[in-house]
């Protein structure tokens, strides 16, 4: 037997003994099928005797036993035990597995329920093939979770390293957050929030895992003193504003406090009467009062209303949470205003005010407030009187009242009024010494000569102060004989000694009329006999102005004009400033104190007598020949033509 013939053979008898093994397993499986079919679930087969089949049934397995006869062997259920199904069979037991699984996406978000919590972490079930686990800090806005809670998560993994469903409450949160916080707004709910931590101005709360700003003045009705005490504290808020562009959200907890003291409120303030005494406690110190609250609503305490006295500050009087009696001087029930008052529950100082006191009198006093018309000076607590600033010097150059004193001074007064009525009190400083103008007249008479101080300008004249208290005028026509000013500030400053002599004194009014220029003489009637017309004086042009120029004769000290036809000089020129020449005198007013000179007229004058002379000297040569021409000789006439000759030369040299 070949090789291949010996290969054959083994082949052939394991395809035999693999057909007796098909074949036993489908008798086993047809017997299987018999005692199955004629058994109901949950019944347990009675056996039965060859005896009893039916025709019918034995026709049955027979059909059946053809059919196993016709399937292929099922290797698996020999080798495993394992049978197999029908597709119906597996579709159903596949839908039965299905059913009792949760299908769940990656970053969805779904309800699930709290099936217990430790120490730090709260075990949540969605209904997947395992429990998330989450921390139990994203819960800190709410401190009340427990078993059984339903809480929205958002499945962040399905596995994580270790296998665990990896869930996330706040995320989820975040997600649906804007949904909630657009809500609450438009319902004004109120929501819970976690205060997380300070910030300027507020704190920042986390509401629905939003981070929302809770403004310093939202926290409460009552003044903070100490925002740390809410950090890590569940609270609950009211939305006031959503900004959509940013992505803010502002929120309040004081809305809330109000909504339940606004009726309160309303209750209080009905059955409060003007001239009722209360008590409170001290809630808050502003600059201009204090805040009394008096047991649900606030009333206001101005600063004026503290205390008789003058005060700085409120908190000169009352201190925080100190209690107090008030009287309610007013009352608003529509703006829920209380206007309280606590110097009213003592008597006026002025009723104590001493009876004999009158006005003359002397008193003493402390300055408590100083303003620019005058100060106010404190007699007793209480009563103050003013010094108007013009009441406290003589001067009639008025000065700020801190020229005069500050405040804290003690000062002496005299009281000039006395209204106990109106409770005013007028005082003046200056009255406790001479008035200055009771012996003007002997101090100051008309003509004399003093040096005082240029307190001020105006546009007619110059203030000088002889003495405190003694303030005259000087005119601006009196302060210079020949100069022409035309302010003030032209010819002094503030501040400059000044020379003056007395020209009128009126006690009545108490004015006093000075001048400058009266302490030297008329220069126009001394030097009038110079000034006459037609006389010739040297000066030098100080300015030149469109109608002429102003010239100074500097050996005299008076101003001239010059107008300006008479500017021409003898080249044919105008005459320019800060040049020096001799002026003719062609008009003088002493009265009017006014010198019109002029330079034309020098030079014209020089060549008129020039001419004047040739002509009178020529004159007299002719004449003298005339009278000799009788007697003379042809000597003579030779001589007379020479002389002819020389009087043209000596016209042509002029003429060149």
């Amino acid at each position: 037997m070949s090789e291949q013939e010996e290969k054959k053979a083994p082949e052939g008898a394991a395809d035999t003994s693999q057909n007796e093994v098909k074949e036993e397993v489908q008798k086993t499986e047809s017997q299987a099928e018999k005692a199955e079919a004629g058994t109901q679930p949950g019944e347990q087969a009675a056996p039965q005797s060859e005896t009893d089949e039916s025709p019918a049934q034995e026709q049955s397995a027979a059909e059946t036993d053809q059919a196993d006869e016709n399937q292929p062997f099922d290797w698996d259920e020999f080798e495993y035990g394992i049978a197999k199904r029908s597709q119906a069979e597996r579709e159903e037991l596949t839908q039965l597995y299905e059913n009792t699984i949760t299908t769940i996406d990656e970053h969805e978000v779904l309800e699930g329920e709290v099936i217990n919590m430790t120490d730090r972490e709260a075990i949540v079930d969605i209904g997947y093939k395992s429990e998330g686990v989450i921390s139990l800090n994203e819960f800190r806005y709410n401190p009340d979770l427990q078993v059984g809670d339903k809480v929205e998560v958002l499945v962040d993994k399905h596995e994580d390293k270790d296998g665990q469903l990896v869930l996330s409450h706040r995320k989820a949160r975040a997600i649906k957050a804007w949904d909630r916080v657009n809500e609450a707004y438009d319902n004004e709910e109120v929501v819970k929030g976690y205060v997380k931590c300070r910030t300027k101005g507020g704190m920042i709360v986390d509401v629905f895992g939003i981070e929302a700003f809770l403004p310093g003045s939202q926290i409460d009705v009552k003044p903070i003193r100490d925002y740390d005490a809410y950090v890590d504290k569940n609270m609950e808020f009211k939305i006031v504003k959503i900004n959509h562009e940013f992505k803010n959200v502002v929120v309040s907890n004081k809305a809330l406090i109000e909504a339940d003291l606004e009726e309160q409120k309303r209750e209080i303030i009905s059955k409060l009467e003007k001239g009722q005494v209360l008590e409170g406690t001290v809630k808050n110190i502003t600059s201009y009062g204090v805040f009394i609250d008096l047991g649900g609503v606030d009333g206001l305490v101005h600063i004026t209303d503290l205390s008789w006295s003058r005060i700085n500050h409120p908190s000169e009087v009352v201190e925080l949470d100190q209690t107090l009696n008030v009287v309610i001087l007013d009352f608003d029930e529509d703006k829920t205003r209380i206007q309280l008052g606590m110097k009213q529950l003592e008597p006026h100082p002025w009723e104590k005010l001493d009876e004999n006191l009158s006005v003359g009198d002397k008193i003493k006093g402390k300055v408590v407030v100083l303003a620019d018309y005058g100060a106010f000076v404190e007699i007793q607590p209480g009563v103050e009187g003013l010094i108007h600033v013009s009441e406290m010097s003589w001067s009639t150059h008025l000065r700020s009242a801190q020229d005069f004193m500050k405040v804290g001074d003690e000062v002496e007064a005299v009281i000039l009024t006395l209204d106990r009525e109106d409770r005013k009190m007028s005082l003046g400083i200056k009255q406790l010494t001479p008035d200055p103008w009771t012996d003007i007249t002997t101090k100051y008479p008309v003509g004399s000569k003093h040096t005082g101080t240029v307190r001020n300008f105006t546009n007619f004249g110059v203030f000088v102060e002889l003495e405190e208290g003694i303030d005259g005028l000087i005119h601006i026509s009196d302060l210079s004989w020949t100069k022409k000013v035309k302010h003030p500030s032209e010819f002094t400053s503030v501040g400059a000694q000044m020379e003056v002599v007395v020209l009128d004194i009126d006690v009545e009014n108490r004015r006093l009329s000075l001048g400058h220029k009266q302490i030297e003489d008329n220069p126009f009637e001394t030097y009038a006999t110079l000034l006459e017309e037609g006389s010739l004086i040297e000066g030098k042009v100080s300015q030149v102005v469109d109608k002429g120029c102003e010239i100074v004769f500097e050996n005299l000290g008076i101003e001239a004009f010059v107008p300006k036809r008479h500017m021409q000089k003898e080249d044919g020129g105008t005459l320019a400033e800060g040049e020096t020449t001799d002026f003719r005198i062609i008009e003088f007013n002493p009265d009017a104190r006014r010198v019109v000179a002029s330079h034309t007229e020098v030079h014209k004058q020089v060549n008129a007598e020039k001419e004047q002379k040739e002509k009178k000297q020529a004159k007299q040569a002719v004449k003298k020949i005339q009278t000799n021409v009788e007697r003379s000789t042809l000597g003579d006439i030779e001589q007379l033509s020479k002389l002819r000759e020389q009087m043209d030369e000596n016209d042509e040299d002029e003429k060149s």
